[in-house]
């Protein structure tokens, strides 16, 4: 049993701190103890790391209050000084005369990752990392100041996802339009945010020495065995095998329906008996949970108790907390903690499957002697979470109720396909927007518009004028806070779904396979976990075809 989640606690580091604190890392170097230093700079990480996501919680749960919001902009502060002695060090380990001790000590993978991460920094950059952290902040804040009337209600962004999927299409309708409302009446506001990040990211990639933003953006996500010729190869083959296949679903819908057309408001809709809702609050979806793991694996049940009963779990949805789900966790304690803001929607269920993927994985790996392979790189980390949600099928009645759940995996499968056409083209937007950094919020906003249409080409936005002009892309928020970043949904989903044909075939293998995945961390590359997995790299043409071809007998398409 872990440590109750209030009796976590973490020292706050300061610059003098932290610079005698690696004096004596680098003292034990000089002295030849190498391996004393290794170990030694591992603790601090994780102190530090706790430290972090400590304080970034406290401020996700209550963005309004004040001490909290100093705490936040302070560790953003101190970011780049954290980030500077830690790539001073690694500099000094790689260049180690005995370099196969030092992989023996730390992990050969590990040294990849440090020769990865180097190029990301300099002291150059510190005031612009700062700078970077507060915009990024600020745009958190904006989301969560929303309060939107509706249905005699004041709700903010994530309370309003009952109303998007109601059964009633006036309703729907109605949820957009206050949706929408709310960005254009801080469009300014969301583009200043935006154009100041494009700027400021080209800046620091040209100080690095990078040609722009995307080159020092893939560096960040350290990916080291794929770029962006795969990925936009990757993104073609979404476009031609998946984009066909969702269109027909909402032409389907269009028909069963009796609609002249499909809008934006009506693509959450995928049941036409109204999408499957949870079959209770909070507190039932947390005791049945219990059982959904205790069917599917003892580890799983275990571990998931140990976080229900000592409180790492966030789950409720509350005025003043940040919008989204997240998973983050405290490597001092071994313990993740599960972030969510649960609003009565199928989608409690599948972010809290998802997170818990997260979650799992983090647990699994919190033994493994690198600090560096707690957590895998992004698009390895979404195969555990992504298929979770897909391994969680067999059992979903217990969250739904017997009687839906085909209805919910069904449901789950469409959104599972539908959402590959959308995540290529965030991801595409990024490469324009960062391919072409002085330009204008409008020309910005055309981009995404163009890009909408290529791989969404059944995208109706009716009289919402604001999302038909190009500005869907401001509610996306890991555009602003985590470039590059979503395209590893993508990734991982094309990897969740071989999990999900292969359960079909065989359902302990794939569990087991999927818990030996979840073992494995971060000690290898995105194509090496893969490979570890059984799994077949997304950037091997045709490997769409084969789940796009499941998908469509299991949908009837």
């Amino acid at each position: 049993m872990s440590i109750p989640f209030h009796a976590i606690t973490a020292e706050t580091p300061t610059p003098d701190k932290l610079a005698a604190c690696y004096a004596a890392l680098n003292a034990r170097l000089d002295e030849g103890d190498m391996s004393r230093a290794v170990a030694e700079w591992e603790q601090t990480r994780r102190a530090v790391e706790q430290w972090s996501a400590l304080t970034h919680l406290r401020f996700e749960q209550d963005t309004q209050d004040e001490a909290r919001k100093a705490a936040q902009d302070y560790r953003d502060e101190l970011a780049p000084t954290i980030t500077n002695h830690e790539t001073s060090f690694k500099t000094r380990l790689l260049a180690h005369s005995n370099r196969d001790a030092v992989a023996r000590t730390a992990g050969a993978h590990a040294l990849r990752l440090w020769e990865t991460d180097i190029t990301t920094f300099s002291p150059e950059i510190e005031n612009d990392l700062q700078a970077e952290s507060k915009l990024q902040s600020r745009y958190v804040a904006l989301l969560a100041s929303a309060r939107i009337e509706i249905g005699g209600k004041t709700v903010n962004l994530s309370g309003l996802a009952p109303y998007q999927q109601s059964p009633d299409r006036r309703i729907r309708h109605q949820a957009e339009q206050a949706r929408w409302h709310f960005f254009s009446a801080n469009a300014a506001a969301f583009d200043e945010i935006y154009d100041s990040l494009v700027k400021l990211r080209t800046r620091m990639a040209r100080k690095l020495g990078f040609g722009s933003f995307t080159g020092l953006g893939y560096r960040r996500m350290r990916r080291m065995d794929y770029g962006p010729a795969d990925v936009a190869a990757y993104r073609e083959q979404v476009r031609l095998h998946v984009t066909p296949l969702v269109q027909r679903f909402h032409e389907r819908r269009r028909e069963q329906e009796g609609w002249d057309r499909l809008h934006a408001w009506d693509e959450p809709m995928v049941d036409a008996q109204g999408n499957v809702e949870p079959a209770g609050d909070e507190s039932f979806l947390r005791a049945q949970a219990q059982g959904m793991f205790e069917a599917m694996n003892g580890d799983l049940a275990a571990f998931y108790q140990d976080m229900n009963e000592n409180g790492f779990l966030d789950l409720d949805n509350r005025p003043a907390k940040a919008p989204g789900g997240f998973c983050t966790s405290f490597p001092s304690a071994g313990m993740p903690f599960i972030f969510a803001n649960f609003n009565g929607t199928h989608h409690d269920i599948d972010v809290f499957t998802h997170e818990m993927g997260h979650a799992f994985q983090n647990y699994r790996s919190r033994h493994l002697a690198s600090f560096d392979y707690l957590w895998p790189t992004y698009e390895s980390a979404e195969i555990h979470s992504m298929s979770l949600e897909h391994l969680a099928y067999p059992h979903i009645a217990r969250m739904v109720g017997e009687e839906n759940a085909a209805r919910y995996r069904r449901m789950h499968l469409i959104q599972s396909i539908a959402f590959l056409p959308y995540g290529v083209c965030v991801d595409h937007f990024q490469h324009e927007v960062y391919a072409n950094p002085d330009a204008t919020p409008a020309e910005r906003h055309a981009m995404w518009k163009k890009l909408e249409a290529l791989y969404m080409p059944w995208r109706n936005w009716g009289d919402l004028a604001y999302p038909a002009r190009g500005g869907r892309w401001q509610a996306q928020g890991h555009i602003y806070s985590a470039p590059f970043y979503y395209i590893d949904y993508t990734l991982a989903e094309c990897c969740a779904l071989q999990f999900w044909v292969k359960s079909r075939e065989d359902y302990a293998k794939a569990l087991r396979d999927y818990v030996a995945l979840c073992g494995l961390g971060g000690s290898k590359p995105f194509l090496g976990l893969v490979q570890a997995a059984g799994l077949t790299s997304p950037f091997q043409p045709g490997v769409l075809e084969g789940a796009v071809k499941a998908a469509r007998t299991v949908l009837g398409l």
